[in-house]
């Protein structure tokens, strides 16, 4: 009994995880644009990646149907040019701001998802949080081509979260690693093509390598075990963490300051997060009475 009641907590840890660390990754991942710009970066995070789990997963050892190959080549297309639209508009455009730009896929994937009318509070929460980061209010606007690049990241990330959904019956190492292979497709020759050589430096593969595990092969794997136990419209809003959270580290790694009001929008999203975590664990019991 305490062991199933704990069971959606599990999931609810690896987002959390997986926020953290992509957060921190790209921190560091922002660093190496002056020199191989953000192609190159997309190209190094994506493209180790895929190498560090195919070693590590090896994914030939599982079976896998022409059904679930079109699942996870649209998964992982998906994946890439997420990766490398919202890499672009972090040229310009704070990290922060461009991962509460980014959240309105998943909020649109939440919103559409949603039956229960609690789920709506909840949203409706983050919703809040996220109108409070955004700087709608400031003198200085935002770049127009970075708000762009990460609207389109946006709706690649709502995309990826149904995707990630209809590959969530295979095994996590096997959708995910696959999925970066397809997604190394899209973004290495974006990078190849704008850094070169540049690429092929000891020192900027060494820090491409940490960048990928930490901000892709550790995210993409506890993603992919979260998405087989959460509902898709509880995954959307738990996930609203991660503009709190990349403004937190992007304040610590990369000396973004917060405003109060922006501290009181992580309250909100930390809020919605925590509640709709709460009622996923109380509906699971409901709805097993009900198929019973």
């Amino acid at each position: 009994m305490n062991s199933s009641r704990a069971i959606p907590w599990l999931p609810a840890l690896a987002v959390l995880g997986s926020v953290t660390s992509l957060c921190i990754g790209t921190s560091f991942a922002k660093k190496l644009f002056p020199l191989i710009g953000a192609e190159g970066t997309s190209a190094l995070r994506v493209g180790f990646s895929a190498l560090v789990l195919l070693i590590f997963w090896r994914p030939w050892r599982w079976p896998l149907s022409r059904r679930d190959a079109g699942y996870v080549v649209r998964y992982g297309l998906t994946l890439g040019v997420m990766n490398l639209l919202f890499y672009l508009a972090l040229r310009t455009i704070p990290f922060g701001i461009a991962v509460a730009i980014e959240f309105s896929g998943p909020l649109a994937v939440a919103m559409w998802s949603s039956r229960r009318p609690v789920d709506f509070v909840w949203l409706a929460s983050a919703v809040v949080g996220l109108v409070m980061l955004l700087p709608l209010g400031h003198q200085s606007a935002l770049d127009p081509v970075g708000v762009m690049f990460a609207l389109a990241a946006a709706v690649c990330w709502a995309l990826y979260i149904l995707f990630g959904k209809q590959a969530g019956h295979l095994h996590a190492g096997h959708s995910v690693s696959l999925g970066l292979v397809a997604a190394s497709l899209v973004v290495v020759p974006f990078g190849v093509a704008h850094a070169g050589v540049r690429l092929l430096d000891p020192g900027i593969l060494a820090a491409g390598l940490g960048v990928a595990i930490v901000s892709s092969a550790i995210p993409m794997s506890l993603e992919m075990m979260a998405l087989k136990r959460l509902p898709s419209e509880t995954f959307g809003i738990m996930v609203s963490l991660e503009p709190a959270v990349a403004s937190l580290l992007a304040m610590l790694l990369l000396g973004e300051h917060l405003t109060p009001s922006q501290w009181v929008a992580i309250g909100f999203i930390v809020l919605a997060s925590m509640g709709s975590t709460a009622t996923a664990r109380r509906a699971r019991p409901e709805a097993a009475e009900l198929a019973g």
